[in-house]
């Protein structure tokens, strides 16, 4: 079977396992563990608290240092109510192009990583080649840390991360780091024609969704040679709050993200942030001794800095002949690898325009593409 087929025939298997966030990915890790323990290569579990998810790694070639890890996130963004024109689930051909949710973000290249396992096997690695599949990629990187926890802490430490996220197999050196929060203020119920008599919760939020408005349009002004937008981002994905339009609200509820080129951004936009909120929630009190903000951090993953001379970067411009410097808006794992010590770039086939979307789709060359990368990986270890 050629490599191609083989990689289709794994990512046939990988998109029908709906791992939709919301939903637990063992059905997905339990299939990998037996197709790797078939070929005799011991994998490992972390799991999450509950456990109900699980993030799995495994090692092919010698136990030496200088390990190079292909991490790939099992989850996958909801379907609901998206127009699709075919099942979501099934991996459907039309036009040389290949269907499904989950084919550009992130299948594909963990369906090429497996179908290599073999060719991996059966080269002199000098080095070994470490898979990394995690869970919860999709809703703040929340599965990732543990994983890489385990492998910084490898006597034989990996040396580089391949994180393939869709780039259309192109070298991204950067991202974004992200922090979301979820906000809840309360107040209390009253006649709204006596609003002294009470705390409206909607309105006392509004000043905090105000402000986030506020720092994202000075953020506009801010310049970076790579990435775009330049600057810091924030938005407002979610609000709840009120009973009627007559009714002093008890409870409003907002969830806001961040998204900075730079940690020291994300600090003083949070510190800016909570220093209103505490002055909102000590006005709050003054009149509803109940009543607050409370602040809860959803997620809070660090972007990805340039570094041009780690041998992530020497390694994957290697790999694919690309010497132009980008960095992506969107966050990812390969923050977490290199704050963990591990140098890490993002390479991975397709294109984050289909990601997300009704109809998701990745072309075969770029299969095609992403299978003679990891031929080249594995001749380079060797």
């Amino acid at each position: 079977m050629s490599e191609i087929s083989a990689t289709l025939e794994i990512l046939t298997r990988l998109i029908a396992f709906d791992t939709t966030s919301r939903n637990s990915n063992l059905e997905l890790i339990a299939w990998v563990e037996d197709f790797l323990g078939q070929r005799g290569i011991v994998s490992r579990r972390v799991t999450n608290p509950e456990g109900t998810k699980a993030n799995l790694y495994a090692s092919i070639g010698p136990d030496v240092a200088g390990g190079v890890v292909l991490s790939g996130h099992t989850d996958v963004v909801p379907v609901d109510d998206q127009p699709w024109t075919s099942d979501p689930w099934v991996l459907t051909e039309r036009g040389g192009k290949f269907y499904g949710r989950g084919t550009a973000d992130m299948k594909t290249f963990v369906a090429l990583a497996l179908a290599h396992v073999d060719s991996a096997r059966a080269a002199a690695l000098m080095r070994p080649i470490i898979l990394a599949l995690s869970y919860d990629e999709e809703i703040g990187c929340l599965g990732a840390p543990a994983m890489i926890q385990d492998l910084a802490a490898r006597a034989n430490k990996p040396s580089a991360v391949i994180v393939g996220e869709p780039t259309s197999m192109k070298v991204v050196s950067a991202h974004k780091g992200v922090r979301s929060f979820i906000v809840d203020v309360v107040g209390r119920e009253g006649h709204s024609s006596l609003p002294d008599q009470g705390v409206s919760a909607v309105m006392e939020a509004l000043k905090l969704m105000a402000l986030v408005a506020e720092m994202g349009e000075e953020a506009r002004a801010l310049t970076h040679p790579h990435f775009n937008p330049p600057g810091p981002t924030m938005t407002i994905g979610k609000v709840e709050g009120g009973t009627a339009s007559n009714i002093l609200a008890r409870r409003c509820s907002f969830v806001w993200d961040c998204r900075c080129p730079e940690t020291a951004q994300g600090d003083a936009i949070e510190a800016r942030f909570r220093a209103l909120a505490a002055d909102v929630d000590a006005r709050i009190k003054a009149r509803a001794p109940e009543g607050g903000v409370t602040i809860t951090r959803r997620t809070n993953s660090p972007g990805l800095a340039i570094e041009r001379d780690s041998e992530a970067e020497t390694l994957a411009r290697a790999l694919t002949g690309d010497n132009e410097t980008r960095a992506v808006a969107y966050a990812a794992e390969a923050g977490l690898f290199q704050r963990a010590g591990i140098p890490a770039i993002i390479c991975g086939p397709g294109s984050i325009e289909q990601a997300h979307q009704p109809d998701e789709w990745i072309e075969r060359t770029q299969i095609e593409e992403g299978a003679a990368i990891m031929r080249r990986l594995i001749a380079r270890l060797s």
